[in-house]
């Protein structure tokens, strides 16, 4: 039989209500009891970072590092605490700590990648989710910033490739066709620009640009006359 009395289903349930007022309070009068409570400790300060006060989230974390400094729950928390008061070399570090005894650990080697955009020092945040590719080739926040990492260094043909990947894994991201078709403008790839900006994959464009040339009409042209063969009127 569950307890429903028991901290853990307590707090549970008050998260699932989203009320996290109510388990700040409850962790609260825990922590009077025990201040030492790991249970009360943890989510006092994840409550806290719902409740967007990073500050105070950022102390209760301390306290469970104090007790253990390696707590991986508790150094997350304090990251993305961390991450919401832009303390970006904080950030780092905390990320090493982890990678240390977690070395694959993928959202601490994204999130350390994005600490070091934000740092602007974009070849070692690439660094970063090269290493989260490897463990996971379609995670698409890592394809997303290795993205974004190689548009900040203005290879914008990269970007574009990693973009594509993107598109592979998950079509109906509208932001991802937007922004690759302007790498493309800036490329001066006009045709291009256009078939991205309508979600043509890049393996798909040269065969649109030929069957323009061969029909002697324009792409955009090419594009609405393979779109009608695809779902033709009814």
């Amino acid at each position: 039989m569950i307890d429903l009395l028991d901290p853990t289903n307590v707090i549970t349930r008050m998260f699932n209500a989203k009320k996290y007022d109510e388990i700040y309070n409850y962790c609260k009068e825990l922590l009077k009891k025990t201040p030492n409570d790991m249970i009360a400790l943890q989510n006092i300060s994840l409550s806290l970072i719902y409740l967007k006060k990073y500050s105070e989230a950022i102390t209760f974390c301390d306290r469970v590092l104090k007790i253990n400094n390696s707590d991986v729950y508790a150094l997350k928390n304090k990251i993305y605490a961390l991450e919401s008061v832009n303390q970006y070399d904080d950030v780092v570090g905390l990320c090493k700590k982890i990678l240390l005894s977690h070395p694959e650990d993928i959202w601490t080697l994204n999130s350390m990648g994005l600490s070091l955009n934000q740092l602007e020092l974009h070849l070692d945040a690439i660094n970063c989710y090269e290493k989260s590719l490897k463990l996971d080739p379609v995670d698409i926040t890592a394809l997303m910033n290795m993205a974004i990492s190689f548009s900040h260094l203005k290879k914008f043909q990269t970007a574009i490739n990693y973009y594509d990947r993107v598109q592979k894994i998950d079509p109906t991201l509208k932001e991802v066709r937007i922004t690759k078709s302007k790498l493309f403008t800036k490329l001066g790839m006009e045709d291009e620009a256009f078939l991205a900006a309508q979600g043509v994959l890049n393996k798909d464009m040269q065969k649109t640009k030929i069957d323009a040339t061969k029909n002697n009409c324009s792409v955009f042209h090419q594009f609405c006359e393979n779109e009608f063969r695809k779902n033709p009127l009814k």
